[in-house]
């Protein structure tokens, strides 16, 4: 069976190859405008999850541990609802999602804080 760790980097691959294509697309339209969701996609969605899989991958203890699952879903809705939520919100049409992705987001990165401080870092002899 396939550990946390997997998951985030799974997702995490799967966002960068999202991103890389919507840069793509951005250079040869020449259009910008939705730049900003972008580095979002790239920044939560490939940084933050792929650390967060290289931490579980590192710390066995926490990847074991209940709270990883919750972690895993709270990060990954809170890229795919933040993304299209800043998307939104640049084209004025409302902020709601962008809060919701946001507060998702934070929700689960109090979680890797607590896990962290539960586990520390590195597996224990």
């Amino acid at each position: 069976m396939r550990g946390i760790a997997f998951y985030f980097f799974a997702f995490a691959v799967l966002c960068v190859t999202i991103g890389m294509l919507w840069g793509i697309q951005m250079a040869a339209s020449g259009d910008h405008a939705l730049a900003p969701a972008h580095a979002h996609l790239n920044l939560v969605g490939w940084v933050s999850m792929g650390l967060f899989g290289l931490y579980y991958r590192l710390t066995p203890t926490a990847a074991d541990a209940g709270l990883a699952k919750i972690h895993f879903v709270l990060a990954a809705l809170g890229v795919i609802v933040m993304i299209p939520g800043i998307v939104l919100a640049l084209s004025e049409r409302g902020e709601m999602l962008a809060v919701a992705g946001s507060f998702l987001s934070l929700a689960s990165m109090l979680i890797f804080g607590l896990t962290v401080l539960r586990h520390g870092f590195g597996a224990r002899a």
